[in-house]
């Protein structure tokens, strides 16, 4: 079984060209809506009056070589640096999109 998560999105093609930035391909379009594919992820993005922020995008990565070099690339839109999470076991730091929502990059450690 697959699934896709979808978001109403304001900004589409600005949202669009960030998560293509860190990886994601075009997986398919649809009229006012955009699905993304980034490994087995699969999150959609659909024009709509008001964007959904709630909730968190979780990238998933095999060491916290993936996580660090997606920091590097976002420090700006960044809540701080990657670190050691003890409750959840990951390695992981949280950014923002464009419009808003919280993105997370973790390694499972």
């Amino acid at each position: 079984m697959d699934g896709i998560v979808f978001f109403r999105t304001e900004r589409h093609d600005d949202v669009i060209e960030f998560y293509r930035d860190l990886g994601a391909e075009i997986w398919l379009e649809q009229p006012e809506c955009t699905i993304l594919e980034a490994g087995s992820f699969r999150v959609g993005f659909c024009a709509g009056s008001e964007a959904d922020t709630e909730g968190i995008v979780t990238f998933v990565f095999d060491d916290r070589d993936g996580v660090d070099e997606l920091y590097e690339q976002l420090e700006a839109r960044a809540d701080g640096e990657p670190q050691f999470n003890d409750t959840y076991d990951i390695y992981q730091f949280f950014a923002s999109d464009p419009e808003g929502r919280t993105v997370e990059f973790q390694t499972f450690e």
